[in-house]
């Protein structure tokens, strides 16, 4: 517990620099680009585009979900989805791709994956208004469940980044648990009700698929944006989710504060 606690500190002693360097990162990336950060939603949303036609149209040929049209259900979880594979991906590399800046530097190393997810962060956010103002001037509109988003968004941060200062720390170690990773990120976007629905499953296998926190999240967000349910519907499942984060981020915690003082020998 005490490592948990020295990390939650050294955020919330570092939050000024963690939005410095987030706003850093997300210039440094969009300078060269002449639409610059307008690709920030225009990628996702051409992405999105893709997967309605392959998976809306053509697997599914238009059959909405649970009456509401797969455009609108597909767009409410992808929009979870990128900010999730991209912040997790970046997060993971975050602190050997910047061993030549922790020794220029002085703050603690568990702000690099914070800075890193938190510029990934405001992409996030950009993408989610887009969707929501979609969303308004369309047929499907918007319910009071809105007001839920900000809670689940806390969780998918808070997500991402326990899962970051865990891979962040052993990438660092051991090179290959970033490709590695990058696999497994890539394999969920399937093995996640994101794309596709999970009725025809197995009663056991829908149960199972119930475990994967990123599968709360998800269905958080469509119970925000579809007007489908509220968060205290099932405070089971929202305590489990939160028991799974905090276990998360305590063995990245402990990790991180084991290995930390080795990073620079990886240089």
């Amino acid at each position: 517990m005490k490592s948990f606690f020295t990390i939650i500190k050294e955020q919330i002693s570092s939050f000024y620099m963690i939005i410095r360097l987030s706003v850093y990162q997300l210039k440094s990336i969009n300078n060269n680009n002449y639409l610059g950060m307008l690709w920030e939603i225009l990628n996702p949303l051409i992405q999105m585009s893709i997967y309605w036609f392959v998976f809306g149209l053509g697997i599914r040929g238009g059959d909405d979900v649970n009456g509401i049209p797969f455009v609108y259900w597909l767009s409410a979880g992808l929009v979870v989805w990128f900010f999730f594979s991209s912040a997790c991906i970046q997060g993971s590399k975050s602190i050997y791709s910047r061993l030549n800046l922790i020794t220029k530097m002085n703050f603690p190393m568990s702000a690099i994956p914070s800075y890193v997810v938190t510029s990934v962060f405001y992409q996030h956010i950009a993408l989610l208004v887009t969707i929501i103002v979609i969303f308004l001037f369309s047929k499907q509109g918007m319910s009071i469940h809105l007001i839920q988003i900000p809670y689940y968004m806390v969780g998918l941060v808070s997500l991402v980044f326990s899962i970051s200062l865990i891979t962040s720390t052993l990438s660092t170690i051991v090179r290959d648990i970033h490709q590695i990773f990058q696999s497994i990120i890539r394999m969920m976007l399937y093995l996640t009700p994101i794309l596709w629905t999970p009725e025809k499953l197995p009663l056991f296998l829908q149960k199972v698929m119930i475990l994967n926190p990123l599968y709360y999240i998800v269905q958080g967000y469509r119970n925000a944006l579809l007007g489908m349910g509220w968060f205290f519907d099932d405070m089971e499942y929202a305590l489990y989710f939160w028991m799974v984060v905090f276990g998360l981020c305590l063995i990245g915690s402990i990790l991180h504060l084991k290995f930390r003082r080795h990073f620079v020998d990886y240089l």
